[in-house]
């Protein structure tokens, strides 16, 4: 072989080598500091939330409970243990996913939770279901694993892995 073609392997070798280094050092690093959690609408929406947790739901609530407003629905999704804690998400009668994926309503930086661990939403009768997406390590309504979509009762605990969320006035 000539020398100018062993050169260009010996270069082409030592990229290779050197991106791979690269790459085992990002995966180290993810392992150790874990994937940043952005809060959605911190700045953006700091005084909307509790507007619209006043506003919107009643009228979802009279087209979904046939005309009727329930009197003890609940109108708020509140984080109540874990790296979220305090967090508050306006429940106006979309489904709300919950999970690692950067995607997901609520993200959480959980070790225990899967990438679509669990999702909650309103049935027909505005009754709010909670329900596990075949994640390794079970979704918990009040001690209990959930193996159905599973009605949730107003204050009940919700626990995936760390976080435990409960549904408010």
């Amino acid at each position: 072989m000539s020398e100018l073609t062993l050169t260009v392997m010996r270069l082409g070798f030592l990229a290779v080598l050197w991106l791979f280094v690269i790459v085992a050092v990002q995966v180290i690093r993810s392992d150790l500091f874990g994937t940043r959690v952005t809060q959605r609408g911190s700045r953006r929406d700091a005084g909307r939330p509790q507007q619209a947790a006043r506003q919107a739901p009643p009228p979802q609530r009279q087209q979904s409970g046939g005309g009727r407003q329930r009197r003890n629905a609940p109108t708020k999704l509140v984080v109540t243990e874990g790296t979220l804690t305090g967090t508050t998400v306006a429940l106006q009668g979309q489904t709300i996913t919950l999970g690692r994926a950067h995607d997901s309503t609520i993200v959480l930086d959980d070790d225990y939770a899967s990438s679509r661990h669990a999702r909650i939403y309103p049935d027909r009768d505005g009754q709010w279901i909670v329900e596990d997406l075949g994640s390794t390590n079970g979704t918990y309504l009040d001690r209990t694993r959930l193996t159905t979509p599973t009605p949730i009762p107003l204050g009940a605990p919700i626990r995936i892995g760390k976080t435990v969320i409960e549904l408010r006035k």
